[in-house]
């Protein structure tokens, strides 16, 4: 748990004029912040950017700052792409936010202080996990999978925290628009992103199947495309709880993934584990079976995932929950009533 006092002010790190998964949680945890009267501000790096706010998070309205107030009460939350930023600042307390475990070090600039640190994780043998040097830093984890990995190189179980997300509320608005009218065709969509060298030899054994590549979409094309599939597959590495195959869920897709970080983890990805493949060459005649079966059969079998679209819909309560758990205040805090606008930018 993070002490929060009334004047402390709570920094988010986010990278500048992007528009991803990653940056949109980060906008939404500021968001949510503000609307229980934290008070929480966005730091977009590189500071010097003009406009650094995508227009697709405009909507949430939140404020940016250009420089960080360097004192005891207030709080630095990284996310784990950008943990150089920990080393900047002395006195603030930090805090990293797995929102994957696609991690890299970042160390500072000064020369002398990156080979210090280096060495001392060499020494220790938890190389990029060794961040007992750091004062007062905690860690914010963002799936079981982060939490896991974690735990496994060494960092202490009382400094990490569960603060996961939820999905663009635009999918469950479009899923209960069309609730009634499924429209769904044989389209099995996928994300040519992720683990398209496997999903290629699927596509290549299967011509008369119509498989449509997830990109160069906006939010609402993206939610026209999974409201009239009836398969989502993704077979990446998921260094994260994923979006993707969530949005897919909730727009009533089947989904099927690779057996890989944190769809291993029913927690984080909690489908039956026939939905659930290594990703070896000798499954793929399997997981051909599969989606023909599904694509013949969906009526019947999009009732297994049920259980999981109700997941999907609790999270964005339960995200709401967790930042009241974990930033502890002094004086309460209350919700604000505020109407946001859903939409794609």
């Amino acid at each position: 748990m993070i002490e929060v006092k009334k004047n402390t002010i709570i920094y988010v790190a986010c990278p500048a004029n992007a528009a991803t998964g990653g940056p949109e949680l980060l906008h939404q945890l500021v968001f949510k912040m503000n609307q229980f009267g934290y008070n929480a501000m966005m730091f977009y790096y590189p500071n010097n950017v003009e406009d650094p706010v995508h227009p697709r998070y405009k909507k949430y309205g939140n404020e940016f700052v250009r420089e960080i107030r360097d004192e005891e009460k207030n709080i630095l939350i990284v996310p784990e792409v950008k943990t150089d930023l920990i080393y900047k600042y002395k006195k603030l307390r930090k805090a990293i936010w797995w929102l994957s475990v696609n991690y890299f070090p970042r160390y500072p600039r000064s020369f002398k202080h990156r080979i210090k640190i280096i060495l001392k994780t060499i020494k220790n043998q938890k190389w990029c996990y060794n961040f007992e040097h750091i004062d007062k830093l905690y860690h914010l984890v963002q799936s079981y999978y982060a939490k896991n990995y974690l735990l496994s190189h060494g960092i202490e179980r009382d400094r990490i925290e569960y603060l996961s997300d939820y999905i663009n509320p635009l999918f469950i608005s479009k899923q209960l628009e069309n609730k009634n009218d499924l429209r769904k065709e044989n389209i099995v969509a996928y994300n040519p992103k992720k683990g398209f060298e496997f999903t290629k030899k699927i596509i290549d054994r299967c011509p008369e199947i119509k498989f449509v590549p997830i990109i160069n979409m906006i939010p609402e094309e993206v939610a026209e495309l999974l409201l009239k599939s009836k398969i989502y597959i993704d077979f990446g590495d998921h260094p994260g709880k994923d979006r993707i195959p969530r949005e897919a869920a909730i727009s009533n897709c089947v989904v099927i993934v690779g057996k890989k970080g944190s769809a291993v983890f029913e927690e984080d990805v909690p489908i039956d584990e026939k939905y659930k493949f290594e990703v070896k060459k000798a499954n793929i005649p399997q997981i051909i079976n599969k989606i023909k079966y599904i694509l013949n059969n969906y009526e019947n079998i999009i009732n297994d995932f049920v259980g999981y679209r109700q997941f999907i819909l609790e999270e964005e309560r339960k995200f709401e929950e967790d930042i009241k758990r974990i930033f502890i205040s002094n004086w309460g805090v209350k919700m604000k009533i505020e109407t946001l606008v859903i939409g794609a930018g």
